[in-house]
C-alpha cells in the first residue's frame, strides 16, 4: 500500500468524498496535503452536477493536526512561516469556505488543530462518541494564525477556543455538542453510515437552494467578521494584526516543535 500522505477526491453519483490520509500519524496534514486539498476543492467548486461532499479521514481519525515532522524546515523564518499560513493553510480553508455544496464532516478520533480547523469550514458536523477535539498548540510554542483562530472561534464559540489555546484543552463530542458544533453524537461504529446518509438526503433536495443558501451563509459570516473587527477594514484581522507571525525565529516556539519531535516535555 502506498503511504505517501496524500488527499484522495471519490466520486459517487452526485455525492463526493474527500479523505485526509496520512498514515502512521492520525491524518496529520503535511504542507503538499494542504495544497492538494485546496486543487480538490475548486475542482468541486466547479462541478455543476455536485450535490454534497462528504469530508473524512483515513482509518478511525479525522486529522490529528499538522505533520510536525516538516516544521523545522519552514517555521523559524517569518516570511516563510507567513506564507505557510496565508497561503497553504489558508488557501486550502477558504477553498473549502467557498465551496458551493454542503459540506458534511464525518468526525472520527482525533480532530485536533488542523483537523478543527477543516472541520470548522464544514456546514455539518457528526462525530463518533469517542472523538476528541482541541487545539494544544501552546505546548509546540506557537499560536493559532489570526485567520484560522477566528475560523475556530466563529464554529466552537468564544469559550472553547479560549480554553483550547490558552489551556491546551481537550474536548469530548458530547462538550462540541453542548456548543452547537456538532449535529450529532453517534457510536463511533455509526458515523460513517450516518454522514453519508445526510449526504445522499442533501442530494435529493433542491440543489439550486442549497447554493443560494450557503451563498446567505457566507455574505452573513463576512459581515457580522466586518462588525467584530471594524468596519471599513478589507482583511479586518490581517490588518489588526500586522505583526502575526514575528514569532517565527523565537526561542519558545523553537523549544516547543524542538521538545514534540524529540519526544520530551517543553521547557518554557
Amino acid at each position: 500500500m502506498n503511504d505517501v500522505p496524500t488527499v484522495l477526491l471519490h466520486r459517487d453519483a452526485a455525492v463526493a468524498t474527500l479523505t485526509l490520509r496520512n498514515p502512521g500519524r492520525l491524518n496529520a496534514m503535511t504542507r503538499a496535503m494542504w495544497r492538494e486539498l485546496r486543487s480538490a476543492a475548486q475542482v468541486l467548486s466547479v462541478d455543476a452536477s455536485l450535490r454534497c461532499v462528504v469530508l473524512r479521514g483515513e482509518g478511525g481519525a479525522f486529522c490529528a493536526g499538522g505533520d510536525i515532522s516538516e516544521y523545522p524546515d519552514f517555521r523559524y523564518d517569518e516570511a516563510r512561516l507567513r506564507a505557510f499560513h496565508e497561503d497553504e493553510v489558508w488557501g486550502a480553508l477558504s477553498a473549502l469556505l467557498a465551496c458551493p455544496v454542503p459540506l458534511v464532516a464525518q468526525i472520527e478520533g482525533a480532530c485536533m488543530g488542523a483537523g478543527l480547523e477543516i472541520a470548522s469550514c464544514c456546514d455539518i458536523r457528526l462525530a463518533g462518541a469517542g472523538a476528541k477535539f482541541g487545539a494544544p498548540i501552546a505546548k509546540l510554542g506557537f499560536p493559532m494564525a489570526p485567520r484560522e483562530a477566528a475560523l475556530v472561534r466563529g464554529a466552537v464559540g468564544d469559550v472553547l477556543a479560549r480554553d483550547m489555546l490558552l489551556a491546551a484543552g481537550v474536548h469530548d463530542a458530547q462538550r462540541l455538542y453542548d456548543a452547537g458544533f456538532l449535529l450529532h453524537v453517534l457510536p463511533d461504529d455509526a458515523v460513517a453510515d450516518a454522514c453519508l446518509q445526510h449526504a445522499r438526503r442533501i442530494a435529493t433536495l433542491a440543489p439550486r437552494a442549497a447554493r443560494l443558501n450557503k451563498a446567505t451563509f457566507s455574505a452573513l459570516n463576512r459581515a457580522l467578521a466586518l462588525v467584530d473587527a471594524g468596519q471599513g477594514a478589507i482583511n479586518p484581522i490581517a490588518s489588526l494584526l500586522p505583526d502575526a507571525y514575528r514569532y517565527a525565529d523565537s526561542a519558545e516556539h523553537r523549544e516547543g516543535i524542538g521538545a514534540f519531535l524529540a519526544k520530551r516535555s517543553p521547557n518554557f
